[in-house]
């Protein structure tokens, strides 16, 4: 009997495991290897006091049957057809003056409230509404590379997305912050400028709430971790072999080619092919020489102003189950110093939604400060001694501008646990303690790396750093695409 080829995957996120379970189904004998003791990567979560915390859905990306991603997840095993979602009927609510307004996902209702709210930005909204229904149709590829793309997929994507350049044209070259300005109730700015940084580009938001809006976008129950079990038990039915508390030192070269990977036990492990599935500034500084860094790569990296990278001071609190002012919720704060920078707006998030964060009448709230790579600087800066002190100092001003939005909340706050970009770092090696990809700016130009890298050719690279924007679709697609490329370089055919 013929040895089957081996794929060598280097991480157990979410592109790690859809790298292997595609492997696996070209016909690939598949091992992953994981640093930390579970799979995961930034989609996990964690216990606290008998509470369980999420660390990474807010919504998801392909949810809705029929579209190419819902077909990936499935695939996957992360969804299925009678999976659970929460019953959330909103992207988020907007607060300010002692007013507010909610982006419903019914968008007629959205309409009818924010004019309601300000008569004066009519025009303004109904185009918003308009925009954000034309977003509807901008779905993610997720069925090959687009460098395998005919003349047939892009002409079905010009018809199926016929809307979408008009998003583009409004709003693709102008950031969240400049779009708020054509509003001028200061309660819409606010809501405009809240759910994204204000630096991200305005077309980002606008096609995240068509997400919510499409059903597109819904929260499975169970949460982050749970998926991310499904995925890995998918994985292991189909015959492959994780092994977690397995860190990487290097991946071994040879002549134009990758070997293997050398673990930092020491021991090696041979390949037939090697796909990396993590951080990419990890891959080119520590398991593969910087020399080999596509110039896309380095054009981001170097220009921080540009291609900032985004992260977060986040807490987790428990609070009484009966809590109820919206699952996500921004509100003015008295100044609040993290670092060099001075926030005015944070949100309270409810967890009530999912059985899973409700335990003995009191249910999971979180938040998160916004981090740049300039406080990533801050944070990295600190002693061990000043970044506990910090971290209490913040937690506890924080806390206080919780129950001043919310009075409900006198004494019923309890701190479960608080984390910062470090925390990213150390558990995901992540570029700068950052939870997601590139931010997209107007300035930025939009990252198309099609994960080879030249001088080493069986080296297929995944992960969400491979895209823009990032999340968890960019993670699960490029896992795919990598096995589709191995297979396409291969003279195989790529439909698995």
């Amino acid at each position: 009997m013929d040895r089957k080829e081996k794929v060598v995957i280097i991480g157990g996120g979410v592109a790690g495991l859809t790298a292997g379970i595609y492997a696996l189904k070209a016909g690939f004998d598949a091992e992953i290897y994981e640093k930390n003791a579970i799979c995961g990567g930034e989609c996990t979560g964690w216990n606290r006091k008998g509470y369980h915390i999420d660390n990474c859905i807010h919504w998801l990306t392909g949810t809705k049957k029929g579209t190419q991603m819902y077909d990936l997840w499935k695939t996957v095993g992360a969804l299925a057809d009678d999976t659970e979602y929460a019953k959330v009927d909103a992207f988020y609510t907007s607060t300010h003056g002692g007013k507010s307004v909610t982006l419903w996902n019914d968008l007629k209702k959205t309409e009818k409230e924010l004019v309601e709210a300000s008569p004066e930005d009519k025009d303004e909204i109904k185009k918003f509404i308009q925009h954000v229904e034309y977003s509807k149709q901008c779905l993610f590829p997720a069925e090959k590379p687009m460098e395998m793309w005919g003349i047939r997929d892009y002409l079905t994507m010009g018809k199926n997305m016929a809307d979408v350049p008009k998003v583009m044209k409004e709003y693709g070259k102008i950031s969240i912050g400049e779009y708020s300005k054509r509003f001028k109730s200061p309660l819409l700015r606010k809501m405009i400028c809240d759910y994204l940084p204000p630096e991200y580009c305005a077309y980002s938001l606008l096609v995240s709430y068509a997400t919510m809006a499409d059903g597109n976008g819904n929260i499975p129950l169970g949460a982050s971790l749970q998926m991310v079990l499904r995925m890995e038990k998918r994985f292991k039915e189909l015959g492959g072999k994780i092994y977690c508390n397995s860190g990487v030192d290097y991946i071994v070269l040879g002549k134009k080619r990758a070997d293997g990977i050398k673990l930092e036990s020491g021991t090696m492990v041979a390949a037939d092919y090697v796909v990396p599935a993590v951080d990419s500034h990890l891959l080119f500084n520590s398991f593969i020489p910087s020399r080999y860094m596509p110039k896309d790569f380095k054009r981001t990296y170097g220009n921080p102003k540009d291609y900032p990278a985004i992260s977060g001071f986040q807490i987790a609190y428990s609070v009484r189950a009966d809590y109820n002012r919206g699952e996500t919720v921004f509100v003015d704060i008295a100044p609040l110093k993290v670092g060099n920078r001075t926030f005015d707006r944070m949100y309270v998030k409810a967890y009530g939604y999912d059985p899973l964060f409700v335990k003995d009448g009191r249910q999971v709230i979180q938040t998160d400060i916004s981090q740049t790579d300039e406080d990533y600087a801050y944070w990295k800066g600190l002693s061990e001694a000043e970044y506990r002190e910090e971290k209490e100092k913040l937690t506890a001003a924080i806390s206080e501008r919780i129950v001043k939005n919310f009075p409900e909340l006198e004494g019923d706050l309890e701190v479960l646990d608080c984390w910062t970009p470090l925390t990213y770092e150390r558990y995901c090696n992540a570029y700068h303690g950052s939870y997601m990809s590139f931010v997209s700016t107007p300035a930025g130009k939009q990252i198309k790396s099609n994960g080879r890298i030249r001088g080493i050719k069986n080296l297929y690279m995944a992960g969400q750093w491979t895209g823009s924007i990032g999340g968890l679709p960019v993670a699960a697609s490029s896992g795919k695409f990598a096995v589709q490329r191995i297979l396409k370089d291969a003279g195989r055919n790529i439909n698995i």
